[in-house]
């Protein structure tokens, strides 16, 4: 149910935002494939909340959910290691996190190479 809450989240910030075209990437294959309609599921605890994502598939002219096998995402990894840290008031409103992408590695410019003969 948490995964279908980020989900909703998520898929609302970008209704909210005009977009039209969505590429999701998530860790969970059970989620992906749900909401692509290829597992179904009986539990209905997990029904209202597939319904919702559905009904926010519509919003867009074009969504994606591609599977991301867990061991590479580091990221949401670490996310989810800060996540129960995080305490705010007001729980249905999540802090932007600003993730910078560099075109080189951070270490490139810190490191300088030491001459050994070695390889």
């Amino acid at each position: 149910m948490a995964e279908y809450e980020a989900y909703i989240l998520g898929l609302n910030m970008a209704v909210h935002m005009n977009i039209q075209e969505l590429l999701v990437i998530s860790d969970s294959d059970l989620l992906v494939h749900q909401v692509q309609g290829e597992w179904a599921t009986k539990n209905s605890k997990i029904l209202p909340y597939l319904h919702h994502v559905q009904a926010l598939k519509r919003r867009f002219m074009k969504i994606e959910f591609r599977l991301l096998p867990r061991i590479h995402n580091e990221f949401a990894n670490a996310l989810t290691t800060l996540s129960p840290m995080i305490q705010h008031p007001d729980m249905n409103y999540i802090d932007l996190i600003r993730v910078r992408i560099h075109n080189q590695p951070a270490y490139y410019a810190h490191v300088e190479e030491e001459v050994d003969g070695k390889p």
